[in-house]
């Protein structure tokens, strides 16, 4: 795993943002050190020469997880092919 950013805070529509120091694409969960999934990406916001993302926490207890870095999982869910279902 590579650490791709820093969650900043929590804000108030319930989403962390977070200060991207790697590319990302949206959908993409991120983990803490220790590989816990912490968030998923919804969408990247700000400059291109400064990058944030705003996503959508995964745990309930998110603010133990600001101020420190995130990595990216191994396996994206927007990459990976979706699953369809069989109708009926």
């Amino acid at each position: 795993m590579q650490e791709v950013g820093e969650i900043m805070h929590l804000a108030g529509s319930g989403r962390v943002i977070i200060q991207l120091s790697k590319e990302l694409v949206e959908g993409q969960i991120l983990c803490d050190e220790k590989g816990t999934r912490v968030a998923k990406v919804n969408e990247l916001i700000g400059p291109v020469s400064r990058p944030f993302a705003s996503a959508t926490p995964l745990t309930n207890n998110i603010k133990k997880y600001i101020g420190k870095g995130v990595f990216a999982s191994q396996e994206s869910p927007a990459s990976r092919p979706k699953k369809f279902r069989r109708k009926k």
